[in-house]
């Protein structure tokens, strides 16, 4: 079985499409998997470096906003529009795949268009509540979509051949939270509440800043908890600005990184996880039953992380505030009334781990298997 999976633009497309992959060598270890993108997006690396065949198509969004600069980039855009069509065809004269997924991202388009009309087998896997509008365009024409949420299946526009299977969550987060007891100890966080709190690689600024303001709160008030913050790439600086501006220090009861590499181990640790609302980090809410503040980026298409944190809020696992309504008081506000709530936080836990969808990846596997072997 060849297998050609396109995916591009972010983590939160391509770690899926990833871990589909690994899925499918899982079930059938004969399988020989593709992956198109492109070379100068985040997908080329994280492909190579998993040791996967990768294959160049040039392919970018259209720029909404005018500018001289933005005129350009679109003219580079229709350019590389008008390429694709025989790229994806060549491509698929070099690989002749059974299956190809699209796994969002612009590059899914063409991509997944070339090998419907081709008559090859085909599939989508929309991550978000509000989906994208490559994978709206490539529903009506594929053999199946998966969706991670029941919100998504009308959005869609195909419901009747379109799956609900959850997003795919990296095995490490199931096993680390059975080590929950030995990695609190291993922080010294006792009996404290810990809070996990991040926004992103890169850093979000405003995450940076009010979450400083609730660390403040935290020490002015001597609360009993253990609060470990990532700052990210842009955040590190500004962060240390903060901490002397508001009177507060790493320490005993403050832990700040510029990056989280164990995350699987520190959500396995916290109590509340403070943070932006990607489809893969709720995933990974719900898989290991973490409550949770949102604060959806404002700086996504179609505000799709806003759509996926609602769900989790409508189930009582989660709090929205949106970037337009964040403050650091309000922030301050909603911690405060969490923890001092008896029991709160454990219960909007268990209501995050009822949404989860453990087997996301055996669904997924099963329904592509039966797929490539139906006639």
């Amino acid at each position: 079985m060849r297998v050609l999976i396109a995916a591009g633009g972010t983590a939160g497309h391509i770690n899926p499409a990833l871990a589909v992959a690994g899925a499918l060598k899982k079930a059938d270890p004969s399988a020989e998997i593709h992956f198109a993108g492109r070379k100068e997006g985040m997908e080329y690396r994280l492909v190579t470096q998993a040791g996967y065949p990768f294959h160049h198509i040039e392919i970018t969004g259209f720029q909404r906003k005018l500018s001289l600069h933005n005129i350009k980039r679109n003219l580079i855009t229709l350019w590389n529009l008008a390429l694709s069509g025989p790229v994806a065809k060549k491509m698929m004269r070099d690989i002749q795949p059974d299956l190809v997924i699209g796994c969002g991202g612009y590059v899914s388009g063409p991509v997944v268009r070339c090998a419907a009309k081709m008559g090859i087998k085909t599939a989508l896997h929309e991550q978000n509540a509000f989906p994208g509008v490559t994978n709206k365009l490539l529903a009506p024409d594929v053999d199946i979509v998966f969706a991670a949420v029941p919100a998504a299946v009308e959005k869609l526009g195909a419901p009747e051949k379109t799956i609900v299977v959850g997003n795919p969550v990296r095995p490490e987060v199931f096993t680390q939270a059975k080590n929950r007891d030995a990695i609190r100890a291993e922080l010294g966080a006792g009996d404290r509440t810990v809070i996990l709190s991040f926004g992103g690689s890169l850093g979000a600024r405003r995450v940076n800043e009010v979450v400083a303001d609730l660390c403040a709160w935290e020490q002015k008030n001597q609360k009993p908890v253990l609060h470990l913050h990532a700052t990210g790439q842009y955040g590190v600086e500004l962060f240390q600005n903060l901490e002397k501006e508001k009177g507060f220090a790493p320490g005993d009861s403050l832990v700040v990184k510029e990056y989280i590499n164990n995350m699987p181990e520190l959500l396995a640790a916290a109590d509340l996880v403070i943070s932006r609302a990607g489809a893969l980090t709720l995933a990974e809410l719900e898989a290991v039953g973490r409550a949770a503040v949102l604060i959806p980026s404002p700086n996504v298409a179609e505000n799709h992380q806003y759509y996926n944190a609602l769900e989790l809020q409508k189930a009582g696992a989660a709090v929205v505030i949106e970037e337009k309504d964040l403050t650091g008081e309000k922030l301050v506000s909603t911690v405060s009334e969490l923890l001092a709530e008896p029991g709160k936080l454990a219960a909007m836990g268990q209501n995050a781990r009822e949404l989860s969808v453990d087997d996301s990846l055996d669904r997924i596997a099963d329904a592509l298997l039966k797929l490539v072997k139906t006639p």
